[in-house]
């Protein structure tokens, strides 16, 4: 039964060397409270260190979440999905100073699933022909890693080829909830999104782990609804109330709790202040042409998240699509930027897990992504390039079985100067370099495996729109 404590005590816990698994999505359901206690112990006793950290989303806002990891000596190890907005992690890992693996996030929270279950893995064939692949790299992201032990295999079965991503063992499952009654059990009435908490729990269980949750309230035994409890006290060690919630428990970055976020409120109809004419909108509005009334979409970080909500809106065709985010959101408004995740009035709200079967099962009727590269033969790489690592998220996972992707993304990188007078274009100041070259230098969506699969693709810039054919990326 689980225990009451304060994250000091929960965090005396935590020993040197153990592998920690952490349940967030952006600063969504991070459990700050005992993350800053983490980062505290280390910076004033040394203690805990050489820990592997293990997360299936990015989790952070460039300051908190999993930052507080950021510490040579602290952090021995990441095998994460996306470090877009944890800066001090990505260079640690780009100066070599820690080891990691940047596998694909759906496979992550995937595979807690399926090792709490006994499985000795993962069995998918989501990652092959990218970076992930064992044959290009095995999804380690950095020199220091190649010398480390492969975590995923090539396997055939029945004359196909699948990735074995193997079991990882847990010592610590940090999650969170709403409230957690005497008896542990925990709910997540007031949180955004449901996530992997059960199934984290249940993996670090599988190996011997304990589980800690943060919370908001306590409650009485026998108060909570039965089906209301996402993580039964059976499974957790340590319940630890959150201090200072404005800071440590907040529902979203920009939200301390907004009722229409988790669905106990349904706001009066959403509306968008019409976005600025500029690069980004003329990307979304050609984007949104794409779009057949009644598809199922998914809507990517960066430029597809900050823009086609808002222009369907604008459009008047918000109603007419289904708006889902990997996060677990089906329906409603997503949000964007370090609020990413999120969806204000959603239709429902299911696993994180099951959101990425549903992805990488029948797949999504769109997807629309960002791009930082795109090569001749339709390759595109968003996890690494130059000085920055920020590994793949849910994109691997979403863009491998979509019906169809829709990369948007603007043709140079760097700040355009760009204006739209009477209808064209006028490139005032040219951002440099191009994002499309010869070769990508990181393979994050392979243009070969989707012309196999007879994916449709596009890549859509403010000047000019591109499509994968037969004999490769082909301007239309």
């Amino acid at each position: 039964m689980a225990k009451f404590m304060t994250s000091k005590e929960a965090v005396e816990l935590i020993k040197d060397g153990m592998s920690i698994a952490t349940v967030g999505f952006t600063m969504i359901g991070v459990a700050e409270d005992i993350l800053r206690q983490i980062e505290k112990s280390f910076l004033e006793k040394g203690t805990p260190r050489n820990l592997t950290l293990i997360h299936a989303a990015g989790q952070s806002d460039t300051k908190n979440g999993i930052e507080h990891f950021a510490h040579e000596g602290l952090l021995k190890r990441v095998i994460g999905s996306h470090w877009g907005f944890a800066p001090k992690i990505a260079r640690l890992i780009y100066e070599n100073k820690v080891e990691a693996y940047a596998l694909p996030q759906g496979r992550i929270a995937n595979l807690y699933k399926a090792v709490a279950g006994g499985a000795p893995g993962l069995l998918s064939p989501i990652g092959l022909d990218t970076y992930v692949d064992p044959l290009l790299g095995g999804a380690k992201i950095n020199e220091r890693t190649k010398k480390c032990e492969d975590i995923i295999e090539r396997v055939q079965i029945e004359g196909k080829t699948y990735l074995l991503y193997k079991a990882i063992p847990i010592d610590i499952a940090i999650i969170r909830g709403t409230c957690a009654d005497e008896r542990g059990n925990i709910s997540c009435r007031e949180e955004a999104v449901k996530l992997e908490a059960l199934s984290a729990a249940l993996a670090a269980r599988r190996f011997g782990g304990k589980v800690i949750a943060q919370v908001k309230w306590l409650s009485k035994k026998e108060t909570l609804h039965p089906k209301d409890i996402v993580v039964p006290g059976i499974f957790v060690d340590a319940v630890v109330l959150a201090q200072n919630q404005e800071e440590t428990h907040r529902q979203t970055f920009s939200t301390f709790y907004d009722p229409s976020l988790s669905g106990d409120l349904r706001a009066p109809e959403v509306s968008f202040q019409p976005l600025p004419f500029n690069l980004r909108k003329i990307i979304g509005r050609r984007a949104i042409m794409e779009i057949t009334p009644g598809a199922v979409i998914n809507l990517g970080t960066g430029i597809p998240g900050d823009t086609i909500g808002p222009i369907a809106a604008e459009e008047g065709i918000l109603s007419e699509l289904v708006l889902t985010v990997e996060s677990g959101t089906i329906g409603g408004v997503p949000g964007g930027g370090v609020d990413f995740g999120i969806s204000k009035n959603s239709d429902a709200i299911i696993n994180h897990m099951d959101q990425f079967d549903f992805y990488t099962g029948s797949g999504v009727d769109i997807t629309f992504m960002g791009a930082a590269e795109v090569d001749r033969e339709g390759n595109v790489n968003v996890s690494k390039f130059g000085s920055r690592i920020a590994g793949c998220g849910g994109f691997i996972d979403i863009t491998q079985m979509a019906k169809k992707v829709v990369f948007c993304l603007s043709f140079t990188v760097g700040k355009s100067v760009i204006h739209v007078n009477d209808g064209k274009l006028e490139i005032v100041n040219d951002g440099k370099p191009v994002k499309f070259v010869p070769q990508v230098s990181h393979i994050t969506f392979s243009g070969k495996r989707a012309r196999n699969m007879g994916q449709k693709v596009l890549y859509i810039t403010e000047r000019a729109v591109f499509e994968l054919r037969s004999e490769g990326l082909t301007l239309v």
